[in-house]
This record gives C-alpha cells, sequence and structure tokens, in this order.
C-alpha cells in the first residue's frame, strides 16, 4: 500500500509533534512563553511506536519528531528508539532548539537518531538571545559541532526576518565557508497569533535568492524525492544554503509529507483546519488494519494547496501547537 492523494502526490515523510512545551520565547511563536495546558496528554511512548508502524505499512520511511520543543520530554531517547525499531523507517529525524543538545547528541543518535535539524535564528549573540528569549548560542553551536562530529545529517534551520536578514545572511556565509552544514532559511508564516510580528518582519524568499545569485551561489539540481527546500552551492564553500518560500507559486505541489499532533491528531495540511482523529486507535488491542484504513479514508480530503497568500492561515494558532 501507498499514501497518493488525488493530485498524485506520494507521501513517504510524516512529521510527528511529540510535544506542545517549549522552553524558548521566539517572537513569531512564543513570545510570552508556553502555558501549561492541564488537560494536555501527549502521545506515549507505546502510542509513538503503533503510530510509526501504522505509517510505515503505508510506505512511510522518514519521521522526523518535532514540538514545541522535543528535549523537553525526558522519555526522549525511548520515542527515539521506539521510531528507530519500526520495520520500514530508515530515518528518523528530529528538530530542536538545541537546548541542551551538547549534553544529550550522543545519547540520541545511540537511540538510532540519524538526522538533525537545529534552529539557529541569528549567529549574533545579542539578536538570537532578543529573538529567542535565551543566550544559550555558544552551547548550541557546540552541540551542532558535536553533532557534526558524530555524523548525523545536520542542517541549520533560521526563521527568515526583515530586520535581521543583511547582518544574518553574511554571518552565516562566513560559517558555512568551512563546515559541511546546510543553512536554510524559512521564510516567516503568518499564523492566528503573530500577525503583528508578520506584518512587521515577513521578508519575501526572492531576497535570499538576489542576495545568493548575486553572489555567485548555484541552486542545486531538483530531485524527485526533494522536500520543499531549494539548496544553493558555491565552490568557495564546503556548506550550502537552502531556502524554503512557502508563499511562492506552486509551493505546494511537490508536498510529499502529513504532520500528527502531540495529542494524536493527523493534520493532512499546516494551514488547513481540523484533522482526523487518530489517537482512539494506538492501543494494541485495536483490530490490525484500522489505523491504516482512517489514514486512507482522510487522504482524498487533502486540498491542492494552502491559502497563505489570501492571508488565511487555517486555524493554527501558531507553530508550537503542530510543529512547524
Amino acid at each position: 500500500m501507498g499514501l497518493t492523494d488525488s493530485f498524485g502526490r506520494r507521501f513517504r515523510y510524516l512529521r510527528l509533534s511529540i510535544t506542545e512545551a517549549c522552553n524558548f520565547r521566539c517572537v513569531y511563536c512564543l513570545p510570552n512563553g508556553y502555558a501549561r495546558d492541564p488537560d494536555a496528554q501527549f502521545l506515549s511512548v507505546s502510542e509513538i511506536r503503533r503510530l510509526a508502524a501504522g505509517f510505515a505499512a503505508l510506505g512511510v520511511t522518514k519521521v522526523r519528531l518535532t514540538g514545541g520543543e522535543p528535549s523537553v520530554r525526558a522519555d526522549l531517547p525511548a520515542v527515539i528508539a521506539g521510531v528507530a525499531d519500526t520495520p520500514g523507517i530508515a530515518r528518523v529525524a528530529m528538530t530542536t532548539n538545541g537546548w541542551k543538545l551538547a549534553e544529550r547528541v550522543g545519547a540520541w543518535r545511540d537511540a538510532g537518531l540519524t538526522h538533525l535539524n537545529v534552529s539557529v535564528d541569528s549567529l549574533d549573540q545579542n539578536t538570537f538571545g532578543r529573538l529567542t528569549g535565551h543566550n544559550r548560542l555558544p552551547d548550541i553551536l557546540s552541540g551542532i559541532d558535536q553533532a557534526t562530529a558524530l555524523e548525523l545529517g545536520v542542517k541549520v534551520n533560521a526563521v527568515l526576518l526583515r530586520d535581521a536578514f543583511e547582518a544574518g545572511i553574511e554571518d552565516f556565509a562566513a560559517w558555512l565557508r568551512d563546515r559541511p552544514t546546510t543553512v536554510r532559511f524559512i521564510e516567516l508564516m503568518r499564523t492566528l497569533d503573530n500577525v503583528d510580528v508578520f506584518e512587521r518582519q515577513h521578508l519575501g524568499g526572492a531576497a535570499v535568492e538576489r542576495w545568493l545569485t548575486e553572489r555567485g551561489w548555484a541552486p542545486l539540481p531538483r530531485r524527485p524525492e526533494d522536500g520543499p527546500a531549494v539548496e544553493y552551492s558555491h565552490p568557495d564553500y564546503l556548506g550550502r544554503f537552502g531556502l524554503i518560500a512557502p508563499y511562492a507559486a506552486h509551493f505546494c505541489d511537490g508536498c510529499n509529507r502529513l504532520r500528527v499532533t502531540a495529542r494524536g491528531k493527523l493534520r493532512l495540511c499546516l494551514f488547513g483546519e481540523g484533522g482526523v482523529q487518530l489517537r482512539d486507535l494506538l492501543d494494541e488491542a485495536i483490530e490490525p488494519g484500522r489505523l491504516e484504513a482512517r489514514i486512507l479514508e482522510a487522504l482524498p480530503t487533502k486540498a491542492r494547496g494552502h491559502s497563505l497568500m489570501l492571508a488565511q492561515s487555517g486555524d493554527l494558532r501558531r507553530m508550537a501547537d503542530v510543529g512547524g
């Protein structure tokens, strides 16, 4: 069996949120910090194992753990191992803000983690502190070096912000000269809670494209299995830049991912509405095949694309609720 929607898009990639909690206060997501929901019960390790097995049976080969911030879960190594041990899952990735990365990345790798994305919006310590509410940049950069030394596939994610772009990309370019890492700029996306920040800080991906092409960076050829990022290389640099531009035309044409929230709801689009509840089918006592059948039944309702260009964010309040 395989996961193919009404538009012929094939889905082999699951983004699985394991918590909504985050210990950073990024200006575009949780500027006032995470407010604990006393009623929130996030997926357990056994539920995550069952979920991964169901998606693997439908052809998913890559799972990315997201949040919130995944590392706030004390049982994260068990979560990673539960996914990595699933037959059919070849790649287990995670997106993290880098909190305690240097201290814990070895245990994550030993549990089965293969790829790691670290969110670093600026290499300037003052700017980083202003954007995230934390002054942990040196520790995070040290953790990135350790993850690279452990031969994890490491990428750095930076949200594209108007007032940090010019100085920021210069710093990242210098940093990439001798590092085999990719820094990906991600366009700031409008959510229900960040409208003011979005209107002040949104900068289109064309600004990144211009900067790169004017300095001799060239886009790499696209492969059928590639995600939304366009990567750029330069003969004088060991590292690469990437650009994820959701406001660009035809961005959704190559969508290859599905999402499940930390509360067990399938989201067919990050900027959709509602979702399909899967959690009631994650008990080991449930008849085999029912989880897979519900996922297959939901897929034909996936829309061709989002409506961000119309200033419509669906019902997404903030990225931490779904996992970005």
